[in-house]
């Protein structure tokens, strides 16, 4: 068996970091849909973000760091 070099390992693990990045993004994407489709079906949290509503900035941020804090400590 040959011995990686230290580019070698860096680049392996740089790739393998990239590939938990791609999956926490694509598992994010589809919890904020899944989110945005069935938990909150009367509500349209753009609209009313460009509406100017803060609250529905509010709770539509704290979503957003939710969805990041389960996904990070997932793939952690």
């Amino acid at each position: 068996m040959t011995e990686l070099t230290t580019l070698e390992q860096t680049l392996t693990f740089l790739f393998i970091n990239l590939g938990y990045a791609v999956l926490a993004l694509v598992v994010s994407i589809v919890a904020l849909i899944a989110i945005d489709k069935y938990l909150f079906t009367r509500i349209d949290f753009i609209e009313e973000i460009k509406k100017g509503n803060l609250a529905a900035g509010i709770v539509y941020s704290v979503i957003l760091l939710f969805i990041g804090l389960v996904v990070a400590t997932a793939l952690n």
